[in-house]
């Protein structure tokens, strides 16, 4: 599993021109799910994500955490995380999982995050979605387990 975590100010989601999610500040998570990816790997992101120390205290030191913070998240499934561009000019999905292992994951993950105490926004998996955020900082990690 791989996660883009941007800080955010404010993102909303849009599925046919209708927003679908929104969040005032947090993080937007762009979330990519792999073959081997189990519910293990699920839970130590969500935890990860909800305990990370990514927001500056009052000495502008980042010392605070999402749930420090009482930030939002706005999860969206991106499949395109595993496209693999060594060869040629068209990327290879094959690393990424099909929608009937990724999607229950997906789901596990964001039910993981909200186990942890946040509110979860959410795109709709398998669309084809416009996201909106004002990056704050900017502040963008990548995880993987």
């Amino acid at each position: 599993m791989k996660v883009v975590l941007q800080r955010s100010k404010e993102a909303s989601v849009k599925v046919n021109g209708e927003i679908v999610g929104s969040i005032p500040a947090g993080v937007v998570l762009l979330v990519g799910v792999t073959h081997e990816d189990t519910k293990e790997v699920a839970s130590f992101l969500a935890e990860k994500v909800a305990n990370l120390r990514i927001f500056e205290d009052k000495d502008g030191k980042m010392n605070h955490s999402l749930l420090d913070q009482g930030g939002q998240v706005l999860s969206i499934s991106q499949f395109t995380l595993y496209g693999d561009t060594r060869k040629g000019r068209r990327p290879n999905f094959m690393e990424a999982a099909k929608p009937d292992v990724a999607e229950p994951l997906y789901v596990f993950f964001n039910d993981e995050l909200r186990r942890h105490g946040l509110t979860v926004a959410t795109g709709m998996f398998g669309e084809m979605m416009d996201v909106s955020l004002v990056n704050d900082g900017p502040v963008t990690l990548i995880l993987e387990k």
